[in-house]
């Protein structure tokens, strides 16, 4: 009896072969904006077909909602990571802005992708139950963060301006939003190279300082 030719590794591996159609999804969609993006592109990369891909997602549009639901858990992965509760809380605090400031320079296709999202005014995050349900572990760790210095009075803002946790967290990834997401056109506007090593210190030591002097407040 003529031995069967073994499937093909695709086939045996619908997990992976899942996995590989996000990861270089997530790269053309980082690229070149959801509009911008060809399943076909992605298909040729992976050497496969078009059918194949839209039979593990169905549409393109699901395949860009599976990939925001892969960057946003993975930068929830990464917060619950995060280890500053043995801390005092100014450097709790400034410890933990200086790990988001680490955390968006290692994800630079995730800020893309919510630049992106935040064009088409976050329709498909809007559409995933997933996205929805996810958390942010990040915001109870700030919260816990300006209760604690509080009640040691370090930070009065959170005293006389009313500074939350969602306050804060917005302040330090919109720091590093920015410095990510503009690098190219502060270099062409001002001649500077934003991801040179010899800036990322400085960089990362501002992003700390700031989140500090602005839970401290003016009285500190």
């Amino acid at each position: 009896m003529t031995a069967q030719p073994a499937a093909p590794e695709r086939r045996r591996d619908p997990d992976g072969t899942r996995s590989e159609i996000l990861e270089v999804a997530q790269q053309e969609f980082a690229r070149h904006g959801y509009a911008g993006a060809r399943v076909d592109e992605i298909a040729a990369r992976m050497r496969t077909t078009k059918r194949m891909i839209y039979y593990y997602f169905g549409s393109k549009e699901r395949l860009y909602v599976a990939v925001l639901e892969k960057a946003y858990a993975e930068v929830r992965e990464m917060e619950r990571a995060v280890q500053v509760e043995h801390l005092a809380p100014v450097e709790a605090i400034r410890t933990l802005a200086e790990l988001a400031f680490d955390h968006h320079d290692l994800l630079r296709d995730f800020i893309k992708l919510v630049t992106i999202e935040n064009v088409h005014q976050a329709e498909h995050i809007r559409t995933s139950q997933a996205l929805t349900n996810l958390g942010t572990p990040v915001l109870d760790l700030i919260e816990a963060i300006l209760e604690a210095g509080t009640a040691s009075g370090d930070f009065v803002a959170c005293l006389t301006q009313g500074a939350d946790a969602i306050d804060v967290h917005m302040l330090i990834s919109s720091f590093c939003f920015f410095r990510v997401a503009n690098q190219h056109t502060f270099g062409a506007l001002f001649g500077r190279d934003m991801s040179a090593p010899e800036h990322r210190a400085r960089l990362r030591a501002m992003v700390g300082d700031m989140v500090v002097a602005y839970v401290r407040g003016s009285g500190a």
